[in-house]
């Protein structure tokens, strides 16, 4: 068996979307899924099988699709994948809280961090955004928030193709995922 962690995009922001997350486990559970715990009502979901990554997707938004009557989207990381996204980001990221907010944006195959990283707006006075391994690592300046260009990216059709997690709550993930 192996572990992963599902991202739904989408779910319980705005009053859009609205799934509860016991119902949100028990689907997974009726789907065959099992070790299944979720985290914080943001759509994150803990799941252990013996499938493997790639098959998983497909098979989680279809699932996902018909259990709660909206287009899923997820995105899918085993152990090892949140593993280098916590490894490799930047220097100092995440370290400033007092100072700076920190995302990760995690992509959603095909696109990849170069492509990504290339269409994200930034404003270099408050924003820096770094491309990671299936992530892009992105802050901001508490005291300017305001003028971060975060979100703009909500607008743009390279959106769709993203989920984001603060960087408190990616940690915590990889945490709970054993590591």
């Amino acid at each position: 068996m192996s572990r992963y962690l599902v991202l739904l995009r989408g779910i319980n922001v705005g009053g859009k979307n609205l799934i509860g997350m016991p119902a949100l486990k028990a689907a997974f559970e009726a789907d065959g899924f099992s070790e299944v715990a979720t985290y914080i009502q943001s759509g994150n979901v803990l799941v252990s099988t013996s499938e493997r990554g790639a098959t998983l997707v497909p098979r989680i938004e279809a699932m996902l699709s018909s259990a709660f009557d909206y287009p899923a989207s997820v995105v899918v990381l085993s152990r090892a994948q949140l593993r280098r996204v916590v490894e490799h980001a930047p220097d100092g990221f995440g370290t400033r809280p007092e100072r700076f907010r920190y995302d990760a944006i995690f992509l959603k195959a095909p696109l990849s961090p170069a492509q990504a990283v290339e269409r994200v707006p930034v404003n270099p006075e408050v924003d820096e955004v770094t491309a990671g391994p299936g992530v892009l690592y992105f802050s901001r300046l508490i005291a300017k928030a305001s003028q971060s260009r975060m979100s703009r990216v909500i607008g743009q059709p390279i959106y769709k193709q993203m989920t984001i997690r603060n960087w408190n709550t990616t940690t915590r993930l990889h945490e709970l995922m054993g590591e």
